[in-house]
């Protein structure tokens, strides 16, 4: 039996004739770039996460960059960020000259709210937090040290599609929720697509502007903007994925429950979830301290996985100017060398998965 590590085309299959019909829709109505099926899908992603305002962007990278350019942070200017993160999440920052200061994680993932205050600084502008693997991040405590200390949060929620901290969406406890729709996301698009979402009137209001080279009527350009618009095919197909997330985020819990149950191999530490958190397990990521001879073992038996990630951003070639090395950050340095993520999927059988599990166990 030869399992991927993830099918798309099983949840397309699932919903074709909606997707069909949408994109019919979108090719004969003439109109392609910011029109209806845009304002439509900004309304009901923003009504879905309990937000004010959506606005739609080229991708989750972009939400990122043109947040953190919203609010003012550029050169000599510091943004706390976790040290296993995704490089995406740190481009947001060195992409407005602003420098990135990493922060080890919890064992959930996530950033660890007991190592943020001891990184600020009187150059600390902001706080990146990333609800990683798509559990929501320890929320209160994180808000509460920014608020103490003046600080705004972005949240890069490119994992966590309708993942929650006590109940509340994240997405909804900074001043930004930055997403991505890149296909193999919870919420994915059948290209690339991000948002933004926000309660503060003038913050979205910058963001849009930006999307479409500064301007808010063609021609008038107000601020230096960049070409960064969600178009009309991509929002009318996410339109139609948002109205199923929820059942395709349990049936994600439903597989994860499956693992936590099924794997018992002394050698794996499976994923624990925060008491006040729950994940929509955007990955199963499991830790394995033989985790490159664990891998190949999977794949000589036709079981695809990934690593998610194998390179701290400290450690990343892009990144050398800022001088990190081996050791600076050694928890996440060890989960890059532990981590390794299971085949997770909407239609995921289980016949798949009792496969994937008896070879785990096997290992």
């Amino acid at each position: 039996m030869q399992i991927k590590c993830n099918v798309l085309d099983r949840q397309f299959q699932m919903y074709q004739q909606e997707y069909e019909e949408a994109a019919l829709r979108v090719l004969r109505s003439g109109w392609y770039v910011l029109g209806n099926e845009v304002a439509r899908f900004e309304e009901e992603f923003a009504a879905y996460t309990g937000r004010k305002y959506c606005v739609g962007l080229n991708s989750g990278l972009d939400a990122l960059v043109m947040s953190v350019r919203a609010l003012g942070i550029g050169a000599g200017d510091e943004v706390l960020v976790q040290s296993n993160t995704y490089i995406a999440t740190v481009i947001g920052i060195t992409e407005n000259g602003a420098t990135p200061v990493f922060v080890e994680p919890d064992e959930y993932f996530n950033i660890d709210a007991e190592r943020l205050e001891a990184a600020i600084t009187d150059k600390t502008k902001a706080i990146m937090v990333t609800h990683l693997y798509g559990q929501a991040s320890n929320m209160d405590k994180i808000v509460d040290i920014a608020d103490r200390h003046g600080l705004p949060v972005l949240e890069d929620c490119a994992q966590s599609h309708g993942a929650r901290f006590h109940g509340k969406m994240t997405g909804t406890f900074g001043i930004s929720g930055c997403f991505s729709f890149y296909p193999t996301k919870n919420l994915g698009a059948f290209g690339d697509a991000g948002a933004v979402v926000t309660d503060d009137e003038v913050f979205a209001e910058q963001i849009r502007m930006m999307r479409n080279y500064g301007s808010r009527e063609r021609y008038h350009n107000e601020i230096e903007g960049m070409n960064s618009r969600l178009d009309e095919l991509q929002a009318a197909l996410l339109r139609v994925k948002l109205t199923h997330l929820d059942a395709l985020n349990e049936e994600r819990r439903v597989l994860a429950d499956r693992y936590d149950r099924g794997i018992s191999n002394s050698k794996i530490i499976k994923p624990q979830i925060r008491e006040e958190a729950d994940s929509i397990y955007h990955q199963y990521v499991i830790r394995c301290a033989e985790r490159d001879a664990l891998s190949w073992y999977l794949a000589e038996n036709d079981i695809q996985t990934q690593i998610h990630y194998p390179i701290p951003p400290h450690l990343a070639q892009c990144y050398q100017q800022l001088g990190g090395k081996k050791g600076d950050y050694p928890i996440a340095e060890q989960y890059a060398n532990e981590v390794l993520s299971l085949p997770i999927y909407t239609g995921m059988t289980e016949a798949e998965q009792a496969y994937v599990i008896e070879k785990v166990n096997a290992f």
